[in-house]
């Protein structure tokens, strides 16, 4: 069942190509009234990687201007912003019955050697013996709201085990502050811009949430209104999403009704792969 569950991921990650750098995607639901904007923002990343060859993406730079209908495909029209001898930059948009919902702009870059250093992971158990998300929310599965249930239960073609995770329905506050263990469920190919794709997928999952800790809220209190304006990532050193990676994310900042959110990505053996930035949309409805 898990290797079906990747591959139907893997598929619609798959672009089609329509001719003069457009490609359509199609949309996979993972239990919202829109588009997830993990999915656009993989599917943005393979259309760009698609028009550039003896480079790899070193950076993204992502707005998301509408909700995306995930009953209708997208299609990515590419620009070929300029072609240099190291790099290489590409401008998406997303389109969707005829209007742009989303834009990106992304980096490559040849393969060079040069000074080399990073962060420290933080000292966490490893993914051993913590349950994944699905699992949590199937031992709340009867306080869940009946139209997210299925979604939220079901299991996933990326595994997400929590660090230390915490009461979603009733949330202590926290500082925010927290880390995820992920990788996908079974092995993928070999091919780096696929793997970039789906961390650029898995990064959108849980790092706007973080700038709820320190209010003790979280997506299921009714009051609240949240939703990605942008995301942000650099591409450091080469991965494998089939291997474990932890995902340590805090929020340094929560103000005029947004939120940002900040992430670095380790592999198992603590080398720093990627960072992630997002800003939000964070409101209360009782404010409105």
């Amino acid at each position: 069942m898990k290797d079906n569950l990747l591959k139907d991921l893997l598929d619609h990650l798959t672009l089609e190509p329509l001719g003069n750098d457009r490609f359509r995607g199609e949309s996979r639901s993972v239990g919202g009234k829109s588009v997830f904007g993990g999915q656009v923002l993989g599917q943005a990343l393979l259309a760009a990687d698609a028009t550039v060859e003896g480079r790899r993406a070193h950076s993204l730079h992502a707005y998301f201007l509408l909700a995306g209908d995930p009953q209708a495909p997208i299609v990515y029209e590419v620009e070929r912003i300029r072609d240099g001898r190291s790099f290489a930059t590409r401008r998406v948009v997303a389109v969707q019955h005829g209007r742009a919902i989303f834009n990106m702009a992304v980096s490559f870059q040849v393969d060079e050697e040069g000074l080399d250093h990073h962060a420290a992971m933080p000292d966490v158990p490893g993914p051993e013996g913590l349950p994944s998300g699905s699992e949590l929310y199937r031992q709340i599965a009867d306080q869940l709201p009946e139209n997210r249930r299925d979604a939220l239960t079901a299991e996933r073609p990326i595994e997400l085990r929590p660090v230390r995770p915490r009461d979603l329905l009733n949330p202590e506050r926290r500082p925010p502050q927290r880390q995820v263990w992920l990788r996908t469920v079974g092995a993928l190919p070999d091919d780096p811009a696929l793997h970039q794709a789906m961390l650029a997928y898995a990064s959108d999952f849980t790092l706007l949430g973080t700038a709820l800790y320190p209010h003790g809220l979280s997506f299921f209190n009714p009051e609240v209104q949240a939703l990605s304006l942008d995301h942000a990532m650099w591409f450091h050193r080469s991965f494998r999403m089939d291997d474990w990676l932890l995902y340590a994310m805090d929020s340094p900042s929560a103000s005029a009704g947004r939120g940002l959110g900040r992430g670095s990505i380790f592999t198992r053996d603590g080398r720093l792969v990627a960072s992630v930035a997002q800003e939000g949309l964070i409101r209360l409805r009782k404010a409105l």
